[in-house]
């Protein structure tokens, strides 16, 4: 009896150290802790932005995209891609219009963050160091094949010096290197198989890509900074925003003290409360000046502003609803009694006020000449109305409500909450564009981001209603093909050229798959 009362002790004494580090870990991870962490992380990305101007900044999401305020664009490296073990090319994430920017503009900055006590994360040791090697030799190989074929301009002749080799940090060990060097061949073979516009690349690139990388802990000599374009290669600058401790750290200033957390962008959806890095940058020093105190309560005001600005406009504005911590119940986290204001902001106040808001899914992207285009509900309401709308999720779009024929909302949800959700609506809405197609329409398909729903259904209604060429057939060429997965990569990749925020989820591409081979929602969820 004895021992079973000291083992219960134990257990119960492991269990209250649990309790009490989940409790410190959540009264430091604030709302406040994190957009200030983030902002004292964003003046070293302006420190070295300012470094090498002329340079494009892009954010690597979705947790880059917290860092700065004047991206130029936006790209999508997984780390996942590049775990040890678990290393993968992803031609459904090819960011080739990185590899064109940089290629025009001599070089680009990437600027990315993470928590797990390193400076790197994997997605810049590893990820993109493979996909600069492959897309290089994939040049390469282009090169060759055009002078062997005798149609080579001047510019396609291949060079001895076109590096070919990967380029690792040195933290990456040599087994590491040599594992990801053996499977360097396949990538490129499936690059090259998967239909992604190479020539556009071997002509836009003089040099081949290499990565650099940059941290809080690199020392630059300012007054020996190397020309960009004096290197042998195109460089594409990796910046790590995350402090090189790489762990919490008690910060005070002359009003406030506060928490640093490194990599405080990462997972949003767990801290942010429904602010944007759009929203937060428009309002930082109203943010960062309120204090611990007073910052739930600001970020609550700007978010239900935002939601009731976007509700007026028919875009998506879900009501955010955010459950206070039990385990801290600190005077920023409880409840105010007063109403809230609900002024409806100005529509100047709403305008892209930095180049970052401009890459808040606020385009539409027209594929080619195929009449078909993809982008983020909000922008329905600025469509003309001879266009037809798919609107895939979200709320209904009242004023497209008239013209039935020319409209339809389906409501299409995440694989995370329905895993059956798009290959049950799929039929509905290729019969919708198949029918405006034939009349000549142009024809938009919009979601609540215009980055995942409506590019799998836009994947679906081009597999099934055009041939390989972009070309409306009707289904005729569908009809006469036996899907495959290597074809439906084909077809993302040709839809990436053009809607470069792409980012479909595994879920969404396994449904539209299943439904275009002939599978069923059971068949789907066993896969």
């Amino acid at each position: 009896m004895e021992m079973e009362s000291a083992a219960l002790d134990l257990d119960m004494e492991r269990l209250s150290i649990y309790k009490a580090a989940r409790t410190i870990k959540r009264r430091d991870n604030t709302l406040y802790n994190a957009l200030r962490s983030i902002y004292e992380d964003s003046i070293f990305v302006g420190e070295i932005s300012q470094i090498w101007p002329e340079l494009p900044l892009l954010a690597n999401l979705r947790c880059g995209l917290w860092y700065s305020s004047n991206f130029q664009s936006t790209c999508y490296f997984k780390s996942t891609d590049g775990h040890t073990n678990n290393w993968s090319f992803n031609t459904s994430r090819l960011n080739l219009h990185v590899a064109l920017l940089a290629g025009q503009k001599g070089g680009c900055m990437i600027v990315d963050s993470t928590r797990k006590g390193k400076r790197f994360p994997d997605s810049m040791s590893k990820t993109i160091p493979i996909w600069t090697c492959v897309l290089n030799r994939a040049i390469f190989n282009y090169r060759n094949r055009s002078v062997g074929g005798g149609s080579g301009s001047p510019q396609d002749r291949v060079s001895s010096d076109w590096d070919c080799s990967l380029h690792l940090p040195l933290w990456v060990s040599e087994t590491e290197k040599l594992l990801i060097e053996d499977r360097l061949e396949g990538w490129t073979a499936e690059l090259e198989a998967s239909g992604a516009d190479i020539a556009s690349l071997a002509l836009s690139l003089e040099k081949p890509l290499r990565s650099l990388w940059i941290s809080q802990k690199t020392v630059i000599w300012l007054n020996e900074v190397p020309e960009y374009d004096s290197w042998d290669f195109t460089p594409i600058m990796l910046v790590s925003t995350s402090s090189p401790n790489g762990a919490y750290q008690q910060k005070t200033t002359s009003e406030f003290s506060w928490n640093y957390i490194p990599g405080a962008g990462d997972d949003e959806e767990s801290w942010a409360r429904g602010l944007s890095p759009n929203l937060f940058w428009k309002h930082a020093y109203d943010l960062i000046s309120s204090g611990p105190n007073l910052c739930n309560q600001k970020v609550a005001d700007i978010v239900e502003k935002d939601r009731v600005y976007r509700a007026q406009r028919g875009g998506n504005a879900s009501q955010i609803s955010v459950r206070p911590s039990k385990f801290s119940r600190t005077l920023d986290d409880l409840p105010i009694k007063q109403p809230m204001e609900l002024e409806v902001p100005n529509l100047d106040e709403n305008k892209d006020s930095s180049s970052s808001s401009a890459l808040d899914d606020s385009t539409i992207f027209w594929l080619d000449l195929t009449n078909v285009a993809v982008g983020a509900t909000r922008l329905a309401m600025e469509i003309s109305c001879s266009d037809s709308l798919l609107c895939c999720g979200g709320e209904s779009l009242s004023r497209c409500l008239e013209n039935t024929e020319a409209y339809l909302h389906l409501q299409i949800v995440s694989s995370k909450f329905d895993r059956f959700s798009l290959f049950r609506n799929l039929p509905y809405a290729l019969d919708f564009a198949r029918l405006n197609l034939r009349q000549g329409k142009r024809l938009i398909i919009c979601c609540n981001d215009g980055q995942d729903i409506s590019i799998c259904v836009c994947l679906a209604i081009l597999v099934s209603l055009f041939n390989d060429k972009g070309q409306f057939d009707d289904g005729k060429s569908f009809s006469e093909t036996h899907m495959t997965k290597s074809e439906l990569r084909r077809r993302l990749v040709f839809i990436c050229k053009f809607a470069v925020n792409a980012r479909p989820s595994r879920g969404n591409l396994k449904q539209v798959f299943n439904y275009l081979s002939g599978g069923s929602a059971g068949n789907a969820s066993s896969k």
